[in-house]
């Protein structure tokens, strides 16, 4: 009996974890991971800020609650099997005032109903135990929330799969699904094509394009969010012990500057989210006048852009001026100083938006025939990629 064919569209984190699952299934079908750049998880999987999400914020009972608490036990699992960095740093969640603290009683009801474990309200001194150079009026901590290296994750995953005979094809953009009966030709920019019993579309930035080239509807659709990072210098990296975040701000649907200490040692602050002006414009100057278009053209976003002006306009602020960036940060950490930090590489979030122009809180996914979009996956999706690789391919019905 032919095996059926799949082709994974996108080489990122969630990709390749669908990829090693589906050589992982019994009876194997034959995978195709196609990757537009040169190689794979070039984008929000290398460019992030390597936080393993402990499910403190999101609703009970959606997608992102079940598969990040499901996604943070297999790849604390499988990080330890394949000797990656896995390391359980601990969290804090620091309200500075009365109105910051009913909020962060919020996060805390809804951490419990996820699950999450080892949870701890601190004091103002109780939190500086944790971290001794942090000051707030009270803390949330998550003392299982840990760090790792997706990118490096990304690429075990990927060698798993083509060490079981998934083959890897690099520089393949995707420009459009051909039905040829029950299945689906992919082609790409220069010429080449595959012909697949199955399609998962894994496109991040890409991913409502993606969607809409093979039939699906136009929404939701992504807004790219450029996320700008500084680092401390090495001399003040000793002021972080782990994670160090603010209360959301309920009017802006992002967690707001914070301090991550990465594996390698290195602290960084950030990100803020500024809308990016190209679906992967980490610089300013990166302009595509197809996005612009579409942006001023939505009625969506401009719903969204006059709800969140004020946010916006405080955000752009902090872009703009590294004095500003630092004075955020140092709510939390006073002692950091402007000249303990310097610049760091910055990411564009995948952020898909409803037509109502409400941001899409929640994993979504949708299918086309044989073709499995996966339309929403932002933050906290490398934490979920193992538990989002595992409704994939149930979803694929391979039979």
């Amino acid at each position: 009996m032919t095996r059926p064919h799949v082709v994974v569209v996108g080489g990122g984190i969630v990709g390749s974890a669908v990829a090693r699952r589906l050589t992982l299934s019994d009876p194997r079908p034959e995978v195709t991971v196609v990757e537009k750049e040169t190689a794979p998880g070039r984008h929000q999987t290398s460019r992030n800020s390597g936080v393993v999400h402990a499910g403190l914020y999101y609703a009970p009972g959606s997608a992102k609650a079940t598969l990040s608490r499901e996604g943070v036990r297999r790849l604390r699992r499988y990080c330890d099997e394949r000797a990656l960095p896995y390391e359980e740093v601990g969290k804090l969640v620091i309200a500075l005032d009365e109105v910051q603290e009913a909020r962060l009683r919020d996060i805390e009801a809804r951490a419990r109903a996820n699950r999450v474990p080892g949870l701890r309200w601190l004091g103002p001194d109780a939190l500086r135990e944790v971290e001794p150079h942090a000051v707030g009026r009270a803390a949330l901590h998550s003392p299982t929330t840990a760090i790792t290296d997706f990118a490096r994750v990304a690429a075990a995953m990927l060698e798993d799969a083509a060490s079981l005979g998934a083959a890897v094809v690099t520089g393949f953009e995707v420009t459009g699904f051909d039905r040829r009966g029950d299945r689906v030709e992919v082609r790409g920019a220069d010429g080449r094509r595959f012909v697949a019993d199955r399609v998962v579309i894994a496109g991040g930035l890409q991913a409502d394009r993606l969607a809409r080239l093979a039939g699906d509807g136009p929404d939701p659709e992504i807004v790219p969010f450029r996320g700008e990072y500084h680092r401390l210098v090495p001399s003040a990296e000793h002021l972080v012990h782990g994670l160090v975040y603010p209360v959301p701000d309920p009017r802006y649907p992002f967690l707001g500057v914070h301090l991550t200490r990465r594996v390698d040692g290195r602290v960084l602050l950030g990100p803020n989210a500024v809308l990016a002006t190209a679906r992967e414009g980490y610089r300013r100057r990166d302009v595509d006048l197809g996005v612009v278009r579409g942006l001023v053209s939505s009625r969506g976003f401009l719903r969204f852009a006059r709800a969140n002006l004020r946010t916006g306009a405080h955000e752009v602020v902090g872009s703009l001026s590294r004095h500003a960036f630092v004075e955020r940060v140092r709510r939390y950490v006073p002692e950091i100083g402007l000249s303990d930090v310097v610049p760091a590489p910055p990411g564009v979030r995948a952020q898909a938006m409803d037509p109502d122009g409400e941001l899409v809180e929640d994993f979504r996914f949708s299918r086309v025939g044989s073709v499995l979009c996966i339309r929403n996956a932002p933050s906290p999706a490398a934490t979920a990629s193992l538990a989002i690789a595992e409704r994939v391919v149930t979803l694929l019905d391979l039979g």
